[in-house]
Formats: structure tokens, C-alpha cells, sequence
């Protein structure tokens, strides 16, 4: 299990975990990789470039490029080496600018880290113009295969293990590179070396300096990050925390849709006001649902000690609302078609238009060809009857449809169904089921929704997956799990992300989306359009 938002998880938290977090925004754990690897950053510039300001610029530059570029990380784990490798390309252009300049001693480093220098003053220079210039001129003249374990390892409180580790060398390489380098130093020198190196280390100013820089890029990228956001992202948190935006985004749309054409089919007050209940009702409990989801998620990242206990009140949430939205849906069919029973009764003087009659054709638009004895198209217009037929057809739409091609409406059930509670191979709805399913909840082999239960479950609530899960909330699967609250025998590791079938997501989830909005949206303003001109 892995809790981002908490200090000691932090610390102990694999690179490529610390880099899943921050691809989901949080700005602490990539500060724990700033604190992690800034003493190696800053080491390997200042034994290239010898001027530790320009070192540490050089650094908190390449940290904020990092954050600013992190979806284009492919492979977390290897944070380490990409961090190094943007490094030394900048290296190469701060000579290259550097030797182009008429005066050697010019700044040419442009750095967002500057904003911090404007809220925060730095530790007080530890050593001054003449040390480092005595100090520059015994390094200069080694080579930087042995300067750079030597800066590390004086920087690193002589720590042969943490140089080779950092360096990514043998302990026995570093032990002769070391060797060499000591022999190089004259020995008057190397006191001073160690001293003034020691003095240098980069401390908690310069991650509170990279922190607050991060702060000034999120302000200025907030508008843009609206419109484009989670949709350029690369990242798989992005990805799945968007999903549910463009879903409630499409409900809105459609529910509007259905609503319009509700009051169309309405013929009494009192039907307008139980056409309008239903649709507040589902916003009422999916408002809820995803309200509760969100606290869980945040209960659980602030006290990590009980984010299992958590992830499991999670699940039984899932529960209680695909339980509700079956309920409430078999209620309001019975209740719309006793209600226009009733209002038939005591109310004939607004049934009087041919439309309003039970056998009118026009209620029904069912096609003459067949095809094995099914209608090609039947959809249903007017507002449900008590007792009232499903519309059955290859393609059928209703307030119960089924289809055995395509089906669209308050129960759809069909290979390609779409509606509040859909059944099929690939099912779109607020409950969805089938072996392709996307929804609020989906339930599927292969599911994506706010909430998903399947083989492979994608989320951005909660996913409860038999092989995988990948969630920006709660993960959780008998193999491999990734998410800030994941659950697995492999949970945020390099594997779990292969096994989760990591880039399936990401390389999809656009097209996802696209499937959301269409199948949600076009049907119902077809329905609404067809609905409008028949009943108006």
C-alpha cells in the first residue's frame, strides 16, 4: 500500500511511486524527489562547470523542467538517470553559451527557480570567492571521472556506499575511482576539499526554492490545464481523475435532453413534477456518490495507518449505489406509468390529442422491414404506460429496450447498450455491465468508470480488479495495483505497472472518452429532437 500525502510514507516511497503521485499533481512527493537526488545533481554540475551558484541554478533548473515534462516519462522507476540525463544536456548548453560570451564571467541562466529568490533567502554563502577558486583550481585539474565520486563523497559525509549508489557503480568501482582521485589531490589540498564541500551541501532551502517554483508554474498553467488538462497529459492519474468530468459532463447533457423531452411527454402538472423529481433524483444520488468517493480518497491519504479499513468502506459504497440506482430505476418506471394510469382517470380532458391514445401509432415508430421476423428500428416516444411492452428490435430505444444489435434508454440491453442500467458486450450507462463496459460503475472483463469492478478495472474512484487495477483513488486486485491508494501483491512497482497493462490506458483513454460523450449525448438529443417534433 502506498499513502502519498504522508511524510514518513515519503520517505520510504519507491522513485517510481513518488513519480505516480506527482504526475497526479501532488508537489510533496516530487519535492521528496528534488530532496532525494538534489545533492547528485549538484554535484555532478559543479564538477563540470566548477561554480557552485551555477551548479545549483543548473540543478533547480532541471527539477523544474522535470515536473514541468514528467508525462513523458515512460518508465518511473528510472527517474534517477533521466533527471541525470536532462542535466548533462544542459551542461553541454551552459558551455556552448558560455564560451560564446564575450565575457567568461557573464550569467547566461535563464531559471524559473529565480521566483524563489524573490520569496526566499538562501542559506548565507558558506565559502567565499578565494576558497572556491582554490578549490576549483586542485579540482580542474582531474579528471571528471574521479572529480565527480570525489565531490559526492565529501558532500555525502564520506559515504563510499551512497556515491556508488548515486553513481550507479559497483562499491568496489567508486573504491578506485576514489583512490585515484586522492592521489591526484595534493595533500595540503584535500583538507580543504573536504571542508569547504561539506559547507556547500544543498539543504532544505534549495527544495523549498524548487517547491515554490513549482507553486508560480501551476498558477500560470491553471487556465490552460482547464481546457486542455487531463486530455495532453500523459500520465494515467490525469487520465482517470478526467474520466469522470467528461462523464458527468455527458449525463448533464443528456439528462437535460431527457428532461425536455419528459415535459414534452407530460401531460399533467403532476407529471411535469415527477418527470422533473426523477432527474433531480439522479443527480441527488450520483452527487452523493461521487461526494463520498472523494472523501474516502482524502480521509484515506491523511491517515494512511487505516487506508485499508478505507479502501474496503470504498467498496461497500460501490455496493450501496449500484444497489439504489437498480431501485430507484424499477421505481420510477412503475411510478411514471401508475402515474399516467391515474391522471388518465381524473384527468381524460388531457389525453384528448391522438398521440395521447395507448394504441397510437405515433407513440412508436417501429419499421416495416424485418429481418428473421425482428423489426429493423423500434423506439418508443411517449412517456411510459403501466404494463407498457418493451421496445424489442435489432435497434431499439425506450424506458425498457432491448436490442440485438444496439439499445438505448432507461434500461437498455442489448450487444452495444446504452442507458441509466445497460447489459451488454459493450455497455455505456450509469450502471454498466458487459465484457467492454464504461460508466459510473462499470462492470465488466474489461471496465473504466468513476468506479470499476472487472479483469482489468481503470478508474478514477475506486477499481477492484481479479488480475489488475489502475485508480487515481483506491486500487485494488489480486496481482498488480497502481494508485495512491493501491492494494496488490504488486502495488506501484515497475510490475505492477506492466501487468496493469499501463500504457493500454493511457494510449486509449482519449478514444474512451470520445465513446463516453457520443453514445451518451447523440442518442439522447435524437431522442429528444424525434420526441419534440411527434408530441409538441
Amino acid at each position: 500500500m502506498s499513502i502519498f500525502n504522508h511524510k514518513n510514507s515519503l520517505n520510504k516511497a519507491e522513485d517510481s511511486a513518488l513519480v505516480i503521485a506527482s504526475l497526479g499533481g501532488e508537489k510533496e512527493a516530487f519535492c521528496e524527489i528534488v530532496s532525494r537526488y538534489q545533492t547528485l545533481l549538484c554535484s555532478i554540475a559543479y564538477a563540470s562547470l566548477g561554480d557552485i551558484k551555477h551548479s545549483e541554478d543548473l540543478a533547480q533548473e532541471v527539477f523544474v523542467e522535470a515536473w514541468q515534462k514528467l508525462s513523458t516519462l515512460r518508465e518511473p522507476a528510472k527517474i534517477k538517470s533521466w533527471l541525470c540525463g536532462i542535466l548533462r544536456f544542459k551542461i553541454s548548453h551552459f558551455r556552448q553559451a558560455q564560451n560564446k560570451q564575450v565575457t567568461t564571467g557573464a550569467d547566461n541562466i535563464d531559471v524559473h527557480t529565480s521566483v524563489a529568490s524573490t520569496h526566499l533567502k538562501l542559506e548565507d554563502e558558506a565559502i567565499d570567492t578565494q576558497q572556491e577558486g582554490l578549490l576549483w583550481e586542485t579540482l580542474s585539474s582531474i579528471d571528471v571521472t574521479y572529480r565527480e565520486p570525489l565531490v559526492l563523497y565529501y558532500r555525502e559525509q564520506q559515504s563510499l556506499e551512497t556515491v556508488a549508489e548515486q553513481l550507479d557503480l559497483t562499491v568496489s568501482t567508486a573504491k578506485q575511482r576514489l583512490s585515484r582521485g586522492r592521489k591526484l589531490l595534493k595533500t595540503t589540498v584535500e583538507k580543504v576539499l573536504a571542508e569547504t564541500l561539506q559547507k556547500t551541501t544543498p539543504g532544505t532551502a534549495f527544495t523549498t526554492a524548487v517547491f515554490i517554483a513549482l507553486e508560480d508554474i501551476t498558477k500560470h498553467a491553471a487556465a490552460a490545464a482547464i481546457g486542455a488538462g487531463a486530455v495532453k497529459s500523459g500520465s494515467i492519474v490525469k487520465s482517470v481523475a478526467f474520466m469522470p468530468f467528461v462523464a458527468v459532463f455527458s449525463g448533464i447533457l443528456s439528462s437535460l435532453f431527457g428532461l425536455k423531452a419528459g415535459l414534452y411527454q407530460s401531460r399533467t402538472e403532476n407529471e411535469r413534477r415527477l418527470t422533473i423529481k426523477v432527474v433531480v433524483l439522479f443527480f441527488v444520488f450520483a452527487g452523493i456518490f461521487t461526494g463520498v468517493m472523494y472523501g474516502l480518497k482524502y480521509a484515506a491519504l491523511s491517515y494512511p495507518s487505516t487506508a485499508q479499513a478505507f479502501a474496503i468502506v470504498s467498496q461497500l459504497v460501490v455496493a450501496i449505489f449500484i444497489a439504489s440506482y437498480l431501485i430507484l430505476m424499477k421505481k420510477i418506471v412503475l411510478s411514471l406509468g401508475q402515474l399516467r394510469a391515474q391522471e388518465r382517470i381524473f384527468h381524460p380532458e388531457a389525453f384528448t390529442r391522438e398521440i395521447d391514445d395507448k394504441s397510437s401509432k405515433k407513440r412508436d415508430y417501429v419499421s416495416r422491414f424485418r429481418l428473421f421476423g425482428i423489426p429493423l428500428f423500434h423506439f418508443q416516444f411517449g412517456m411510459p404506460e403501466l404494463n407498457q411492452a418493451p421496445a424489442v428490435a435489432w435497434v431499439a430505444g425506450g424506458s425498457q429496450a432491448y436490442g440485438v444489435l444496439f439499445a438505448w434508454g432507461g434500461l437498455a440491453v442489448a450487444p452495444i447498450a446504452v442507458g441509466i442500467v445497460s447489459v451488454g458486450i459493450v455497455s455505456c450507462g450509469a450502471i454498466g455491465v458487459g465484457v467492454f463496459s464504461v460508466g459510473t460503475v462499470a462492470i465488466g472483463v474489461l471496465a473504466f468508470g468513476a468506479s470499476a469492478i472487472g479483469y482489468n478495472a481503470y478508474a478514477a474512484f475506486s477499481s477492484l480488479g481479479w488480475d489488475s487495477a489502475i485508480s487515481g483513488g483506491f486500487s485494488i486486485a489480486r496481482e498488480a495495483a497502481v494508485g495512491p491508494v493501491a492494494l496488490a501483491k504488486n502495488a506501484n512497482t515497475e510490475l505492477a505497472y506492466e501487468l496493469a497493462h499501463f500504457t493500454l490506458f493511457e494510449g486509449s483513454y482519449l478514444w474512451i472518452l470520445s465513446i463516453i460523450a457520443m453514445l451518451v449525448i447523440i442518442p439522447a438529443y435524437l431522442n429528444f429532437k424525434e420526441v419534440r417534433r411527434r408530441i409538441k
